[in-house]
């Protein structure tokens, strides 16, 4: 077995000339493949070491951490919970806040997203987003400062605002506290879909909670226009037109247990657990039979 390798057989990442060799057995439904892995290694970013920065090597491979931080996003675990096949729980830890602190999720996720688009055919950037929320119940480690309360949903805990591309696939994510307005919490996110997805993007559809002022400010300030796509009078379900992108999006990141109630301390963490959610689901996308 490769030295650091995270399964018998497995690669190991391309640091592994600097790692202890690394035994795993167990295999878990959340471990990347060969594939996806082929995908994800060149994408993490450098140690410091590596830029004349100072520093140690890492001691750990980065194929084991990252299939750490999914079976933690998968499963819903606490990190001190992690099985003894992984790294050292406080080794993953800060490992995904070093790179949640250096934006390395956020580049991820556009390489691979980007990636998705070109081989289905389409331009890395797309032209037309969908953005949406939803309230999710904050755990009792979530600060009293960060929360809040949605009284439509009547939901106590925080809100996490989304914008997709047309095939659900995620460009950003914003979390606040619940009672903030959907609104008031797109000015931000439009922002940061503009870092992730370029100046292309000139189409928003959205629900009725986003209508006021945004839609002025959006066209003056981004350049976007902000179609509502408003739900129908009938006492019956329907399928919104290109709303039911993004509900399905939202419904892939609940998917996994982590991002069911918000767990964690620092907002910009819950984001980073939204990210791996969609990383994993864009990678597996990425490397699929087509």
């Amino acid at each position: 077995m490769p030295a650091g390798g995270s399964t018998a057989g497995a690669p190991c990442c391309r640091l592994a000339a600097s790692h202890q060799p690394t035994r795993r057995t167990s295999r878990y439904p959340s471990d990347v493949t060969d594939a996806q892995w082929a995908e994800l290694d060149p994408l993490l970013p450098d140690p410091a070491c590596l830029a004349g920065q100072g520093g140690r090597w890492e001691k750990h491979c980065r194929r084991v951490i990252v299939d750490a931080i999914l079976y933690v996003v998968d499963n819903g675990i606490k990190w001190r919970a992690l099985p003894a096949d992984f790294s050292p729980w406080p080794t993953v830890y800060e490992r995904f806040a070093a790179w949640e602190k250096v934006g390395a999720t956020q580049r991820l996720l556009d390489e691979l997203r980007d990636r998705v688009r070109l081989v289905g055919d389409r331009v890395a950037a797309p032209s037309a987003v969908i953005m949406d929320s939803q309230s999710v119940r904050a755990a009792e480690t979530v600060g009293r400062a960060t929360r809040g309360y949605d009284a439509g949903k009547k939901i106590p805990g925080r809100k996490r605002h989304i914008v997709v591309d047309t095939t659900g696939l995620l460009l950003a994510v914003l979390v606040t506290p619940a009672s903030t307005q959907d609104r008031v919490a797109a000015r931000s996110l439009l922002r940061r879909m503009r870092d992730a997805a370029g100046r292309r993007a000139s189409s928003v559809w959205a629900d009725g909670g986003y209508t006021g002022p945004l839609l002025d400010w959006a066209r003056a300030t981004l350049g976007l226009v902000v179609e509502i796509v408003r739900r129908p009078d009938l006492p019956y379900f329907t399928v919104l037109p290109r709303r039911w992108v993004v509900e399905r999006t939202l419904a892939w990141i609940t998917g996994h247990r982590r991002c069911v109630r918000d767990y964690e301390r620092l907002r910009h963490h819950h984001e980073a657990m939204v990210r791996w959610s969609m990383i994993r689901i864009t990678s597996r996308r990425l490397t699929q039979p087509q």
